[in-house]
């Protein structure tokens, strides 16, 4: 192991906490905030921020929302002085009149998230933090911009290079465990023997992006099924009764299910990397395999079918197929991207669709969202940045024939 990587395991051992109940402080939340945004010493700003986040705990969802429009209002950019720090980096271009405007750029609302972030444990608070502001703040527009200052700071605290890529089995911390059920946002985790049949075959594989921040919260995980060819049915994939595969006979890796664990990261994303990486590990640990794939849902496509007025039959199989190919390759929105969660999620990451199967999920979940529909998107590893660039410059993403033949036999069924 590297340097880096005995670190982060160091780290990782240790379970951050906030710290002691401290007493009762007779000042409001709002002096705290005022108090740790002028303190001078660390160890002064260090029981602000903790006496802060402890308040913020023991509140309730209107007394949250109340501190969140404070924060949002009280500590937003000054106007007047972004202006005046602009005119004079325009007037005379220099490195002290560019550092007064970058810092009249930054509402004080930032640094008063960094400020809080310096208690051990504060992370995790944060970002629990902010996924009370977007459950309860949501289309305030002053909320709206709290909510973007603390997407800014995130992208920069969880950036890849702090992530560490781990793998999960059944020899899995129980508690992880417990969260890999609880945050399976795909194909539910029905007990612990379903749990069980994903992780310990030698055909399955679990990964995990975790930070040395939150070591014991999963941000993003992903389920790998190591099959020979290309499955069509997630009834297959995951039958009790199906008999498992020496790893070392696979020649197709099937990402079958990602889970967003945290959403208090929502807009962060980890889901590129987390493929990449796991592609790599796989490819040098098992030669053998030769096709990466998932096997996944269209979480669009019976609420489009439904908004179109479309008639549609999840019995016909053909049919299906064909009106899910015609909105995958068709359904866009107005900035050119599928409409498509999933679609926009694999084809950004310089996937191309590869195959489109009807009655692959009758799950009651799979039949609501996507009337029974699954779809292959193929990461060709010869093809993935050129289908990448070309998808963030022009829109445009790759099909397999078939795909197309089944999308143009419901354009010529629409006309007829």
């Amino acid at each position: 192991m590297t340097l880096l990587a005995d670190l982060l395991s160091t780290v990782f051992e240790r379970r951050a906490r906030i710290g002691p109940i401290l007493r009762r402080d007779p000042r409001s939340t709002e002096a705290l905030i005022a108090d740790l945004m002028k303190a001078e010493s660390e160890t002064a700003a260090l029981a602000l921020a903790r006496r802060i986040l402890q308040r913020y705990a023991e509140m309730d969802e209107a007394a949250r929302l109340a501190l969140f429009r404070h924060i949002a209002q009280g500590h937003d950019l000054d106007a007047a002085a972004l202006r005046a720090a602009l005119d004079a980096y325009e007037a005379e271009p220099s490195g002290s009149s560019y550092r007064a405007f970058t810092a009249a750029c930054e509402p004080p609302r930032q640094e008063l998230i960094r400020r809080l972030n310096q208690v051990p444990g504060a992370t995790e608070r944060l970002v629990e933090m902010r996924a009370d502001l977007r459950r309860l703040g949501s289309g305030e527009p002053a909320l709206d911009a709290l909510d973007l200052d603390f997407r800014q700071l995130f992208r920069s605290w969880f950036n890849r290079g702090f992530l560490v890529l781990r793998p999960i089995s059944w020899e899995s911390p129980a508690h992880i465990l417990e969260k890999i059920i609880a945050y399976e946002a795909v194909h539910a985790i029905g007990s612990w023997q379903d749990l069980r049949r994903r992780l310990v075959p030698e055909d399955r594989r679990c990964f995990a992006f975790f930070h040395p921040a939150m070591p014991d919260e999963p941000l993003i995980f992903v389920e790998v099924a190591l099959t020979r060819g290309i499955p069509g049915s997630i009834q297959a994939l995951l039958a009790e009764d199906r008999a498992p595969l020496s790893a070392e006979e696979a020649d197709t890796a099937v990402f079958y299910s990602i889970s967003n664990c945290q959403p208090g990261l929502a807009g962060i994303s980890f889901g590129n990397s987390l493929i990449k990486q796991v592609v790599s590990d796989l490819a040098t640990e098992l030669p053998g395999l030769k096709t990466f794939v998932t096997l996944s849902p269209v979480p669009g496509l019976v609420r489009w079918l439904e908004t179109q007025k479309v008639p549609y039959d999840p019995k016909d199989a053909k049919g299906m197929a064909s009106l899910a190919a015609h909105y995958l390759l068709h359904a866009k929105r107005p900035d050119g991207q599928p409409v498509d969660p999933v679609a926009r999620f694999h084809l950004g990451n310089g996937a191309m669709i590869q195959a489109v199967h009807a009655g692959a999920d009758i799950s009651e979940n799979g039949m609501r969202q996507s009337g029974g529909v699954m779809v292959n998107y193929l990461y060709d590893l010869g093809k993935v940045e050129k289908y990448l660039d070309r998808y963030a410059e022009s829109r445009e993403f790759t099909a397999a024939q078939p795909v197309r033949s089944l999308a143009n036999a419901r354009e010529k069924a629409a006309a007829g």
